[in-house]
C-alpha cells in the first residue's frame, strides 16, 4: 500500500534562544500507509500531542521533514500551510469545540463557512449525508447544546469529514466520554475508515482503546519507542 505521509527525522525543541531550550522530540521517523487506521499513545508529557501538532502542521519541527505523498510541507508558507489542512486533513479534539448558538447542519458546514467558500446544493447533501452516516440525521436542525455528549462528539466527527480529507488526526476523541459510548465511536472511526478509506492517526492514552486500531505507536521520552502492527504479528 502506498506511503500517504512520511516523517524523517524529526525534532522539536522549544525555547531554542533561550537558557534552558527543552527538546521535546528526537529524532522521529514514521510512515503512515494509505487508509491505514493508527493509533498513537504515550504517557502525558511523552511528546505525542507534539507530534500530532507537527503531522497536522499546526506546529513546524525544529529539523526533519514532513512529506504528504511526495509534497514536503516543509517548503510551504503558512497560508499554503492554511490551505493544505483544510484540503486535505479533518481533526477531531477531545473537546468537541462546537459552536452552542449553531444547529448540527450548521456547525458540520463551518469549515465551508471559515474559508468562504460557497455552500452548494453539493456540499449541503454531503453534510446530511455525514449526518446520516453517524446516526444524526434526524438531529441536523438540533442546536448543538440539545444534543448529548455523545451526539455532540458524532458531529464533530461528521465537521471533519466535510472537506473529505486524505487524512483525520483524532486527539483523545473520546476522553470525556463513557466507555459504552466510547465503544460506539471508535467502532464509527472504524466505519468511516473502510468506507471512505480514510487514513486514522489517532492519540490516546487509553490502551484498551489502542488495541482497536490495526497499528499502535507507542512514544516514550520524545522517541518511538515501539511500533506494532497487527499484520506482521498475525
Amino acid at each position: 500500500m502506498a506511503s500517504i505521509l512520511s516523517l524523517r527525522k524529526i525534532n522539536k525543541t522549544y525555547g531554542e534562544n533561550t537558557k534552558n531550550p527543552t527538546k521535546v522530540l528526537f529524532d522521529v521517523d514514521l510512515e503512515f500507509e494509505e487508509s491505514s487506521f493508527n493509533s498513537i499513545i504515550g504517557q502525558s508529557g511523552s511528546g505525542k500531542s507534539t507530534l500530532l501538532n507537527i503531522i497536522g502542521s499546526l506546529d513546524r519541527p525544529t529539523s526533519g521533514n514532513i512529506y504528504f505523498k511526495e509534497e514536503d510541507l516543509g517548503k510551504l508558507s503558512n497560508k499554503q500551510l492554511a490551505e493544505f489542512r483544510n484540503r486535505s486533513l479533518g481533526f477531531i479534539f477531545q473537546f468537541h469545540y462546537l459552536l452552542p448558538e449553531f444547529t448540527a447542519m450548521e456547525n458540520v458546514l463551518m469549515p465551508y463557512r471559515i474559508s468562504k467558500k460557497e455552500i452548494t446544493e453539493d456540499v449541503t447533501s454531503r453534510a446530511e449525508e455525514l449526518l446520516d452516516i453517524v446516526g444524526l440525521g434526524n438531529f441536523k436542525h438540533k442546536l448543538a447544546t440539545n444534543l448529548s455528549g455523545g451526539q455532540q462528539q458524532r458531529v464533530a466527527i461528521a465537521r471533519s469529514l466535510i472537506n473529505n480529507p486524505s487524512i483525520v488526526l483524532a486527539d483523545e476523541p473520546t476522553g470525556n466520554l463513557d466507555s459504552d459510548t466510547t465503544e460506539k465511536v471508535y467502532e464509527l472511526l472504524r466505519d468511516i475508515n473502510k468506507k471512505f478509506k480514510t487514513t486514522f492517526i489517532i492519540i490516546t492514552h487509553d490502551r484498551t482503546v489502542a488495541e482497536k486500531t490495526d497499528r499502535v505507536i507507542e512514544i516514550k521520552d520524545g522517541k518511538v519507542y515501539l511500533d506494532i502492527s497487527k499484520q506482521k504479528t498475525l
